[in-house]
């Protein structure tokens, strides 16, 4: 077994780390006062990015992306979460959805996705869907060679920004054992569409500049060339997708936590009450204690996971363990962060309240806790056919 990480990994690491730090870093504060990333600032990222051969390194070569292998790319999005996630979203990971492009689709979405010059959103979750896919209301029916589109999404992140949307709507029934199903279709839906519009979603208290939108289809007419894959397969790349996003998600949250965790260890050595460090006094030395031990366990489960999808194994309950167990370590990290931060820890003029309010999310989105306690569960009890 061996732990370490190769040079090009070592390399990778230090220049994201760099990159964060030098062009993310000092933008967070007016980000998180006013809640917007200026046009030419998020240009200037993306650009940055390009530069460094970064943008889309979640795709192979083949179609221009750098081709990082699942360990690796994990390695990056455990950097990019240090960042403010408003900010580091413009480094560039398009939807790896979008390779199931086909025909002219790859140059009209793909190609130009993973060259920078268009951004995606992914639209699925709805007022009354949210975990249940298959309980969405937004349908498309067909008339003819296209499909019309009516329905609501909300909870759209970066729609705001996006070019194009990969929207998930009904477009049948089917018989399963569990009872009639929706079938669900994926769709390429442009900026602009007759019938396609793009709302200011909800204030968050979590991740401050990155936006939620509110999509509405209005008998949003759309060519059946727009469908994304294959009709009412859309589930098949959903699934697909939400694999890989659960892994970002873990990533970024030891990455975040980590952050959180080297602000704190050196106040505990240097802040002093009563004559001496409070890092000496076991309630808040047995704190750091207990973060390190977590972060790093989280750090391994989420690796670990990346490394069986290198591998070819099914990493489906790993990956499922990873995202549930750093969500949650994350938001025991920042709390503890603020309570050995004392009444500073939840002052502007530190970012350690951001990180914990941003913290709560994490246990919400690609799949609540949950849901992942769901898909570890089925996955143990599935050969003893329970």
């Amino acid at each position: 077994m061996n732990f370490a990480l190769n040079e090009e990994q070592e390399m990778i690491v230090k220049t994201v780390r760099g990159f964060v730090e030098t062009e993310i870093y000092p933008h967070e504060n007016a980000v998180e006062r006013t809640g917007f990333v200026a046009p030419e600032l998020a240009q200037a990222i993306r650009r940055k990015s390009i530069e460094l051969g970064f943008y889309a390194c979640n795709f192979p070569q083949e179609v221009g992306g750098a081709g990082l292998d699942h360990t690796t790319f994990t390695l990056v999005e455990r950097e990019l979460g240090r960042g403010s996630m408003a900010l580091t979203f413009f480094f560039g990971r398009p939807s790896g959805i979008l390779m199931a492009c086909e025909g002219d689709q790859r140059d009209r979405y793909l190609l130009p996705a993973v060259r920078g010059e268009r951004i995606d959103a992914l639209a699925i979750t709805e007022p009354d869907a949210g975990s249940d896919m298959r309980g969405m209301k937004c349908a498309a029916r067909r008339q003819g060679r296209d499909f019309i589109l009516n329905g609501t999404k909300h909870f759209i992140s970066h729609a705001d920004v996006a070019d194009f949307v990969i929207v998930f709507a009904a477009t049948g029934q089917e018989e399963t054992q569990k009872g009639t199903k929706k079938k669900i279709t994926a769709f390429l839906v442009d900026r602009g569409t007759p019938g396609f519009e793009i709302l200011k979603g909800y204030d968050s208290i979590s991740h401050r500049g990155y936006h939620n939108c509110i999509l509405n289809f209005t008998d949003c007419r759309l060519p059946e060339t727009q469908v994304l894959g294959e009709v009412h397969r859309g589930l098949d790349i959903a699934n697909e997708w939400l694999y890989g996003t659960r892994l970002t998600v873990a990533a970024t949250c030891v990455g975040r936590a980590r952050r959180v965790f080297d602000m704190a260890l050196p106040y505990a050595a240097e802040r002093r009450q009563f004559g001496k460090p409070i890092g000496s006094n076991q309630g808040v030395s047995f704190k750091l204690a207990d973060m390190i031990t977590e972060i790093d366990a989280a750090d391994w489960l989420t690796l670990a996971a990346a490394w069986r999808l290198d591998q070819g194994s099914g990493a489906n309950r790993e990956i499922a363990s990873a995202k549930l167990y750093a969500s949650e370590m994350l938001a025991r990290v920042t709390d503890e962060a603020i309570q050995i931060f004392g009444g500073m820890g939840l002052m502007d003029d530190l970012p350690i309240a951001r990180f914990w309010r941003d913290a709560r999310v994490e246990r919400i989105w690609d799949g609540t806790s949950e849901i992942q306690r769901h898909i570890i569960s089925r996955e143990l009890l599935r050969p003893f056919g329970a």
